[in-house]
């Protein structure tokens, strides 16, 4: 069959209209494809900003919006420059824990004696004062806001929530009902305060003072302790 050059210039010009839409939907495949990548690129990276935002950056708790739960009894101390300075805390980085080093003593008789601090006066003066104290029967007294700083850790006065712990004797070893109390708390604290597993320290930690003496002098009964924290924040928070 033979064509005429009309029927031929015909059929050359449908071939490259049929090349050229093949070309166009092959263009629209590809942009699309490389949008699709862009956006999953994108959806990738926002998703790992995200991500390190979550792990690195939290945005801290304001220890000011935090109400203390019924189970402790609330007794804060009189404003004062050996006590109770009322320097702001903004951030919380840790929990210290501390014993009285005062054998037999409760805990209201250890809070009136950080209140009686602002009677003092002269180059003698004595600061100290903690943000919790623990009695012997598991009693928990608050003495300052959560919102301001003790003098309880030295240098991690300032970025720090304070335990003292009473004990019965000079083992420094905790009774149970302390023990347990001081589980509770620890675990509360670091819901509350968006604090990490183990955020919390002792004394001996931040300077190597012998505080709280038994958890110095038993390293397993320390990491028992934080073991059950870490277990009761878990089941209960």
């Amino acid at each position: 069959m033979t064509y005429t050059p009309q029927e031929d210039n015909e059929f050359a010009r449908r071939q490259r209209a049929r090349k050229k839409a093949r070309l166009r939907k092959l263009k629209r495949r590809r942009a699309m494809l490389i949008a699709a990548m862009v956006l999953l690129l994108l959806l990738l990276i926002w998703g790992a900003a995200a991500l390190v935002r979550a792990l690195f950056f939290k945005k801290p708790v304001d220890p000011a919006s935090i109400t203390v739960p019924d189970w402790v009894d609330v007794q804060l101390l009189d404003v004062n420059p050996y006590s109770r300075p009322g320097t702001p805390l903004e951030k919380i980085n840790g929990i210290v824990v501390h014993y009285t080093a005062n054998p037999g003593t409760t805990a209201q008789q250890n809070r009136n004696y950080f209140n009686s601090l602002a009677e003092q006066n002269g180059e003698s003066a004595t600061s100290v004062s903690s943000h919790f104290i623990i009695g012997l029967d598991g009693e928990i007294i608050q003495c300052i806001p959560l919102s301001e700083i003790s003098y309880a850790s030295n240098d991690r006065n300032s970025d720090t929530v304070s335990i003292e712990c009473c004990h019965p004797d000079s083992s420094g070893k905790f009774t149970d009902a302390t023990y347990q109390s001081l589980v509770q708390l620890c675990a509360w604290l670091e819901s509350e305060l968006r604090l990490s597993e183990r955020s919390i320290i002792r004394h001996y930690d931040v300077n190597g003072k012998l505080c709280p003496l038994y958890f110095v002098e038993n390293e397993s009964q320390w990491s028992q302790f934080k073991d059950e924290v870490a277990a009761w924040r878990k089941e209960h928070y």
